[in-house]
């Protein structure tokens, strides 16, 4: 059954939805002031050069380079998983996903992230903060795990990715078994979801998001924004397809840089500019069995690896009180220390359940001496641990274990096969040689010693020792 929703029924129905809600009273943060809103846009699958200042596409990216100009760039941002649900639970939560066991994509009717650990909504939905996510959730797709059990006064999207439908070009008799729905407060209004709703995701994920923005500019809130695009399938709307003269995945590039200039203007007609942190990155590196349906990383493999194409993510962070403008920063930090940097923020108590980030504002702002108070960061695929990077961004051990490396890329939407590699006890200086290529590990024994002692006693503490 087909059903064609408009804006106007979307925020009609949001509107009726939030009569019913109460909100705390006002009160002040830091320093007797209110405390900052938070932006979120969390792209799917977008390569590390997939927008201007990263990289150089044939498309134009206006939005996202004026973001940058506005704030500072992040050279050294890493996601601890470059799949989908593992990698957006690490967001949420600031937790390891050998700690939530939150690994890979989940499928449709999973339990998905383990209520007993809080998310960035429940947080600050905690200190008074009026919380919203608009787009791809991801976490689980049971009353339980849903966003309003988990912290979201506002929310509609997909409960997972774009791809799982009967339309999946690998499997399409397994996913086609649970109809796509599209979600609204709590609710299915759409269902199945199908080509022409997808066209129009981006879209209603940006008015949802810009008239959050309008209607609680007098309190402190959370927007989440992690948008479906651009994971394959591909879509695009009517305004936007044919515009880049580089393809679809160059148009739904665009749209995706105008729904981030939508958001930018809203907070600065709303007068939020100067007390809003954005945040804009993707959950991991671009697919690119999918071809010219993918984007672009200049760094070794991509998605589903733990080398940087795949855990790597491109990101800019504007806070104009704190951050300067046109900046661009090679201090390293992680998807988990975005919920303990933006509760210190708010001035809201982390969770009672172990937090494994930390708060990395001093280095995000450039304070002089700052260091990173993590050691190191992880990375998994699936429930194999492979390796950790040094917290400065300098060094980066991988264990020995399998990956998979592409062996030709497809075309319009259809995947190109894989193979399986091995990569041996390794050690790679990230400064000097930042694409994974050359193992200094007999150059460096102490460094790759310490490392190794890192490695393995989070590798019995998460993945051993709770089996």
């Amino acid at each position: 059954m087909r059903v064609t929703i408009t804006r106007r029924q979307f925020l009609a129905g949001a509107a009726a939805s939030m009569a019913a809600w109460h909100l705390p009273p006002l009160f002040a943060g830091q320093n007797g002031k209110r405390p900052p809103n938070f932006v979120i846009v969390f792209l799917d699958d977008s390569g590390w050069g997939d927008f201007r200042p990263f990289g150089q596409p044939k498309y134009k990216t206006p939005n996202v380079e004026k973001l940058a100009s506005e704030g500072c760039r992040f050279d050294h941002f890493y996601v601890p998983q470059a799949v989908c649900s593992a990698s957006r639970a690490a967001l949420m939560t600031g937790c390891y996903p050998g700690r939530t066991k939150v690994f890979g994509a989940h499928p449709p009717r999973a339990r998905g992230l383990d209520p007993q650990f809080a998310t960035m909504g429940q947080v600050l939905q905690k200190r008074g903060y009026r919380t919203a996510v608009f787009g791809k959730w991801h976490l689980g797709d049971q009353p339980e795990t849903r966003p309003p059990a988990r912290g979201f006064d506002e929310s509609c999207g997909l409960m997972y990715s774009n791809d799982m439908w009967k339309h999946h070009p690998d499997n399409p008799e397994y996913w086609g078994q649970w109809p796509l729905q599209f979600w609204d407060n709590g609710k299915i209004i759409i269902e199945p979801v199908t080509h022409e709703h997808q066209r129009m995701l981006t879209t209603w994920y940006t008015e949802h998001a810009v008239d959050f923005i309008r209607r609680n500019a007098d309190k402190p809130f959370l927007l989440y924004v992690p948008h479906s695009m651009p994971h394959v399938p591909l879509f695009v709307s009517d305004t936007f397809e044919g515009k880049s003269g580089a393809g679809l995945y160059g148009d739904v590039m665009m749209e995706l840089d105008w729904s981030v200039g939508q958001i930018n203007k809203a907070l600065k007609d709303n007068g939020l500019e100067d007390n809003t942190v954005v945040l804009f990155s993707s959950d991991n590196g671009p697919w690119i069995s999918y071809g010219n349906h993918a984007g672009v990383t200049p760094f070794r493999e991509a998605k589903g690896t733990s080398f940087d194409g795949g855990t790597r993510s491109a990101c800019i962070l504007k806070y104009p009180p704190q951050i300067k403008p046109a900046g661009r920063s090679d201090r390293a930090f992680c998807t988990l220390d975005i919920l303990p940097t933006f509760a210190a923020l708010a001035g809201a108590p982390l969770p009672d359940n172990p937090v494994d980030g930390k708060n990395v504002w001093d280095l995000i702002v450039g304070k002089e001496g700052a260091t990173n108070p993590s050691g190191y960061y992880p990375f998994s695929m699936g429930g194999t641990f492979e390796g950790i990077i040094s917290g400065d961004g300098r060094w980066k051990l991988h264990l020995p274990h399998s990956y998979r490396t592409l062996i030709s890329p497809g075309k319009d939407g259809l995947p190109g096969p894989y193979r399986q590699e091995t990569i041996e006890l390794s050690l790679f200086d990230m400064k000097n040689d930042p694409y994974e290529t050359i193992n200094v590990i007999d150059k460096y024994p102490d460094i790759a010693k310490r490392l190794q002692v890192l490695a393995q006693q989070h590798k019995q503490h998460f993945y051993e020792k709770q089996k």
